[in-house]
């Protein structure tokens, strides 16, 4: 039954999730269950310690086992922002990378840590080609990686947090890997939401965040392939292999593998369900809005994530300012391009780099599902639109 904002039921609907997830009711149960019984230093040699250490450990082994690596290749992070600027500024400062290759449409935890290192350290930096769809032009990488005899280091997304494509890692890897050239991929909106087994895909280096899968935020952790040679980026303590220093977030870690484990468990269901969610906005919306437009792939459930879709309104321009504030009376929480973004006048850098002029004018939405959202909170969220144009 479509649900009618006349209907006198008041809802707050969050399709936001690609910002951030609400944390599961037993991953909230084990990081209060860790905070309330076990507040021992992981450092300290005594029983207190000695506890907290444990449940960092077998957590450490959970999510190496999860992703098919072994348990020293998982650093634990404060999330994917850290990860990424870990990696990158190791490789350059640890491995001797001199140039850098990454894609315009990057997160800007990437792109901007780029940018510091190419001043800082005089590196060079190089972007891929992409398509109006967002797709990476391989053949360019391909280019760029035979250019000089350069150290490099890729790093390209698995899944773009705005429009929802998902990179080939396998192939992108072996490319790299074919040419000398080390592989990352800041894979926070893929971890959780796709199966890795890292003991056969060709990645060096990964990020990933656990508030995208459930869990909690200011937590993450970083694959660090064995044996890469990298030195400590936060100076301190022995914590995490000598590479970041800092007492661990005992409940945080649990949380995340708690998140994790439960991601997995459920995932061919819980994705086919989130699909179908997915699927129902979409064909909701075309209904409304005919000439709507579909940003990146996202339109396509072959090629983009099952979790979001970003997509351009016929709104008049003069209008379309107002469209994120009836969004936001109605209840209705959801995105203008990238949450990261929120309130830059200077709109997504991952829109302005595919769209056309036409379609810049009009305004974009990102809009996230996860396995809470229902078709009565799609219906919703439809009728609020179209009252909006009407």
């Amino acid at each position: 039954m479509n649900l009618s904002l006349k209907s006198g039921v008041p809802m707050n609907v969050y399709f936001d999730n690609a910002a951030t997830t609400p944390m599961r009711k037993e991953v909230i149960q084990s990081i209060a269950s860790v905070m309330e019984e076990c507040f021992g230093n992981p450092s300290s040699t005594h029983a207190f310690g000695r506890t907290a250490k444990t449940h960092i450990e077998t957590a450490r082994k959970g999510i190496a086992s999860l992703l098919n690596a072994a348990p020293q290749e998982i650093i634990f992070t404060s999330g994917g922002t850290e990860s990424d600027n870990m990696i990158l500024n190791c490789a350059v400062k640890d491995l001797g990378v001199t140039t850098l290759i990454s894609s315009p449409i990057e997160h800007h935890a990437v792109l901007h840590a780029l940018e510091a290192l190419q001043k800082v350290h005089q590196v060079q930096v190089a972007y891929v080609k992409i398509d109006a769809s967002g797709t990476v032009d391989l053949d360019y990488l391909e280019a760029l990686l035979k250019q000089d005899d350069s150290k490099k280091l890729v790093s390209l997304m698995h899944v773009n947090n705005e429009i929802g494509n998902i990179l080939d890692l396998q192939k992108v890897g072996e490319l790299c890997h074919t040419q000398g050239a080390f592989f990352h991929t800041d894979a926070v909106q893929g971890i959780g939401h796709y199966t890795f087994d890292m003991e056969q895909l060709p990645i060096d280096f990964l990020s990933s965040a656990a508030h995208k899968y459930h869990g909690p935020k200011g937590i993450g952790f970083s694959f660090v392939r064995k044996n890469a040679g990298l030195n400590p980026f936060i100076h301190g303590g022995a914590q995490e292999r000598g590479l970041r220093a800092g007492t661990e977030s005992v409940h945080n870690i649990v949380g995340m593998h708690k998140a994790l484990e439960l991601a997995y468990q459920d995932l061919e269901q819980e994705r086919t369900q989130v699909l179908e969610l997915k699927k129902y906005f979409k064909s909701s919306l075309l209904e409304v809005f005919p000439t709507a437009h579909f940003n990146g792939l996202s339109g396509d459930d072959l090629s983009s994530t099952y979790t979001l879709v970003n997509v351009a309104l016929p709104i008049a321009e003069e209008k379309a300012s107002l469209l994120d504030f009836h969004l936001d009376l109605k209840g209705v929480a959801c995105s203008k391009g990238s949450a990261c973004q929120s309130g830059s006048s200077s709109g997504s850098h991952v829109l302005n780099a595919i769209q056309t002029e036409a379609l810049q004018s009009s305004p974009s939405l990102r809009f996230s599902f996860s396995i809470f959202n229902t078709r009565q909170e799609v219906d919703y969220v439809i009728a609020a639109l179209k009252e909006f144009v009407a």
